[in-house]
């Protein structure tokens, strides 16, 4: 293999690493996201239990 080929295949390489990463932390944040509006929604709810 030539040089511009290895130099390609490296730089596609870790093209994909950074997106598989990239996926990887906005479905994290999806999820964190998800947990405080649970929450919220649960801290709500006894919030009103308790008032009444």
């Amino acid at each position: 293999m030539t040089t511009k080929a290895l130099a390609t295949i490296a730089a596609v390489l870790v093209a994909l690493a950074t997106l598989s990463s990239c996926a990887n932390t906005i479905r994290g944040l999806g999820q964190d996201t998800a947990n405080a509006v649970n929450a919220t929604q649960g801290a709500g709810h006894r919030v009103a239990k308790a008032a009444n």
